[in-house]
């Protein structure tokens, strides 16, 4: 059975995600994906939304979550994953687990998604301000959103009648902070970010996206 129309958030269990999730939650029928189940269920009956559990890394996940959806309105990618560390002591499952979140999550969502994308709809992924995450141990994390970025332009290039949004907020009050150890002080809530989000859906659209 093949769900028409709506919002998609992937990353739904993740605090921007979640934020998102409860802004556009009423305004078109809502699916939430993401890899903690325990998180997601809860979330879903909250906010009377379809659920499917996927771990984004896996090109076969996305490609199933995909060929359940059709006509889709709103696409937010909101994964992500940092897990810093010096590039001597780079570690090659936490770089998997950096790049599947923060690339290839898009990478797949790119090929599976545009297609079942609806005629004047909308991708968002959430990016990250290059000078921001210029840092001791954010080696992986900068150089996967600054990938992003760069894909997001070719996509722009081969995508027609479809949106493709790089949103880039300042640092954001998630738990994505736990791998670091706190937030900054001045850190933008997620729920700023949900609203950026969701007023710029009512506007005609644009390829990037600054917040705050």
């Amino acid at each position: 059975m093949t769900t028409q129309g709506g919002t998609l958030i992937i990353g739904a269990t993740g605090g921007i995600g979640a934020a998102v999730a409860r802004s556009f939650a009423g305004q078109s029928p809502l699916t939430l994906a993401g890899r903690n189940g325990e998180k997601l269920q809860p979330l879903a009956a909250e906010l009377g939304a379809h659920t499917y559990p996927l771990d984004v890394g896996f090109e076969s996940h996305v490609r199933t979550l995909f060929g359940g959806l059709d006509g889709l309105e709103t696409v937010v990618y909101a994964a992500g994953a940092a897990l810093p560390q010096p590039l001597a002591e780079a570690d090659a499952a936490k770089v998997r687990s950096v790049w599947n979140a923060n690339y290839f999550g898009v990478l797949w969502t790119l090929k599976y998604g545009l297609p079942r994308l609806a005629q004047g709809g909308r991708l968002y992924v959430i990016g990250a301000r290059p000078e921001l995450v210029t840092a001791r141990g954010f080696s992986q994390y900068a150089a996967s959103k600054a990938a992003v970025a760069r894909a997001l332009e070719i996509a722009r290039l081969e995508t027609r009648g479809k949106t493709l949004t790089l949103v880039l907020p300042p640092a954001v009050d998630t738990p994505l902070w736990a791998q670091v150890g706190r937030a900054p002080r001045g850190a933008l809530a997620p729920e700023a970010v949900a609203a950026a989000l969701l007023a710029d859906r009512a506007g005609p659209g644009v390829d990037e996206l600054r917040v705050g």
